[in-house]
């Protein structure tokens, strides 16, 4: 009679065993709090140690919670909204090791030339394209070679996504004038450092002339005073003044009361040698509410 009650307890205990694995399992595979593997291994483990198996998870669960479980202390966490200013110190000895590129160029060392122009090539280059395009002079043949690579890859880059920016304009979509609007400024990026052929920057100039007409033709308030500049000074650096002037007369109109309006048509005036226009132009400047900086007022200066 007992042999049959141990019999009958320890087969209460294999079922009762089996259906906690196959419930933890079920459980854990629902909620996905763990990974798949984790849950099989636990549940393979309680299945082949009735009783031991479960235990043993339990007190390991209990143990980390007394010995290894600490709340956060979120004490020293702010969660105000109000802005934080954060005052950084300047690092003084980067500073002071830290000379403009068109200078390093003419360093003669050749190990601490080379790895400037590693770290050059490692951030943004497009701002940086004129610098570079200095190093091909340089008399270490390295470097010469590694510029020209660097340069050559990114105005074929260039070439390629103006292109694309040119296809999805000319599909007049929704977002035509937006991406207008950010070709005009990626253009002007790369045209200002002037890294290109005179053939090939020229083009360059007409394609940014062609699309200011686009966005000034379908909504010209779209066109920034800083656009009307670039696209000014762009034009004046390839000797067309009759489209230059076209876009200070726009600029004039919708930017008045612009410094950059009046700077491009002395610009404009000086290089074309317009005297009586120049003076006009300063004339106007003078009784407008448009403050003069140094550069202008040195125009001025040397033009007289």
């Amino acid at each position: 009679m007992r042999g049959s009650w141990n019999e009958a307890l320890f087969i209460v205990i294999l079922i009762l065993n089996t259906l906690i694995s196959i419930a933890y399992l079920l459980m854990q595979l629902v909620k996905k709090e763990e990974n798949n593997k984790s849950c099989w291994f636990k549940a393979f483990v309680m299945f082949l140690c009735p009783v031991v198996g479960p235990c043993f998870f339990i007190v390991a669960y209990i143990f980390f919670l007394t010995f290894f479980h600490k709340e956060v202390d979120l004490a020293d966490v702010i969660f105000s909204k109000d802005r934080v200013r954060t005052f950084l110190h300047a690092e003084e000895d980067r500073e002071r090791n830290m000379v403009p590129l068109e200078e390093a160029i003419e360093i003669t060392d050749t190990d601490n030339l080379r790895v400037l122009m590693m770290n050059v090539v490692r951030g943004d280059i497009h701002q940086s394209l004129a610098s570079i395009a200095l190093a091909l002079n340089s008399e270490d043949t390295e470097v010469a070679h590694y510029a020209a690579s660097v340069l050559q890859d990114a105005l074929n880059d260039f070439r390629i996504n103006v292109q694309k920016q040119q296809n999805i304009i000319m599909q007049e979509d929704d977002n035509q004038l937006i991406y207008a609007g950010m070709t005009i400024d990626y253009i002007n990026q790369v045209l200002e450092q002037h890294v290109f052929s005179d053939l090939e920057q020229r083009n360059y100039v007409g394609v940014m002339d062609g699309i200011c007409d686009i966005v000034y033709e379908k909504d010209k308030g779209r066109i920034t005073s800083a656009q009307y500049e670039a696209i000014s000074l762009r034009l004046l650096e390839i000797e067309e003044y009759e489209r230059c002037r076209d876009w200070c007369e726009r600029a004039k109109e919708q930017y008045p009361n612009t410094l950059a309006t009046y700077t491009c048509q002395l610009k404009l005036y000086f290089n074309s040698g317009q005297r009586e226009k120049f003076f006009e132009v300063i004339e106007d400047l003078k009784h407008s509410a448009v403050v003069v900086d140094s550069e202008t007022l040195e125009l001025i200066r040397v033009f007289r």
